[in-house]
């Protein structure tokens, strides 16, 4: 996903799975800690439901929708963190292990491992 993207366009936007499916709304927008760019969105999955967060890399905007790679059962099935909270290193490492993507490489000050 283009990182030069302003967070708050994010927030609002229709999220579809690999399939076309609707997911639901964008409801937040995690960015990394070390480079500022965007890295999670928290997609609300229903009026009643949860909001589970998603990888904006290797998702993609496509007109004004967010479009991410992966199933709607795997995305629904992700770790639950709860929003409005910062995610920890541990948190992400799990939703990288959640969705199968490599984990970025870190700086030898950083705390987040495989």
């Amino acid at each position: 996903m283009q990182t030069d993207i302003d967070p708050r366009s994010l927030i609002g936007l229709k999220a579809f799975d690999r399939d076309g499916t609707k997911i639901g709304t964008v409801d937040e927008v995690y960015l990394d800690d070390a480079t500022g760019a965007p890295e999670w969105a928290a997609v609300r999955t229903g009026l009643f439901s949860r909001d589970a967060f998603v990888p904006l890399e290797p998702s993609e905007l496509v007109d004004d929708t967010l479009c991410v790679p992966f199933p709607r059962s795997l995305i629904r099935d992700a770790p639950d963190f709860g929003v409005g909270r910062h995610l920890s290193p541990e948190q992400e490492l799990q939703l990288y292990h959640h969705y199968g993507l490599d984990v970025p490489r870190l700086g030898p000050d950083d705390t987040l491992s495989a």
